[in-house]
């Protein structure tokens, strides 16, 4: 549910001009999603949403620009350099990583895999992520493997 409503929120914001999150939220209504504005405000959030001049000088909701693909790349190399293991249970992943590095290797997977966990959690060489489900936990695992 989450996963669909934000591609309709993506889709919208793609196709119209919305300015504020009551717009938003008349919209999605219109496509059959009833949300709440902190539902709202999460999900701008979590879609990182930023507010851009449209064409026409007034202010609506945009997609945040993905970092370059260098930048993409630093991270792709910071999960190779520094993961040493991946495994789930459930809809946990558990990622090792050598001494002192879990912090970066968790920004790494924050930021790659941003709309495939809810978040993670780091401490000195384990990282907890947290997946939607017990199959998109398995995915990622996957994913993550195949950087190495």
């Amino acid at each position: 549910m989450k996963k669909t409503r934000q591609s309709a929120i993506l889709s919208l914001i793609r196709d119209n001009v919305i300015e504020t999150q009551e717009e938003l939220i008349e919209k999605l209504a219109e496509k059959g999603y009833i949300v709440t504005q902190s539902t709202i405000s999460r999900d701008i959030k979590e879609l990182k949403l930023i507010k851009t001049a449209s064409d026409d000088g007034r202010y609506k909701y945009a997609a945040e620009s993905r970092l370059s693909d260098e930048s993409e790349s630093k991270y792709l190399n910071i999960l190779k350099e520094t993961v040493r293991s991946v495994n789930y249970a459930n809809n946990l992943l558990v990622v090792k990583t050598f001494s002192g590095m879990a912090n970066a290797a968790a920004a790494a997977i924050d930021f790659l895999f941003s709309h495939e966990i809810l978040g993670s959690i780091a401490g000195d060489d384990t990282i907890i992520a947290v997946a939607d489900s017990n199959e998109d936990a398995e995915i990622l695992c996957s994913k993550i493997l195949h950087v190495q």
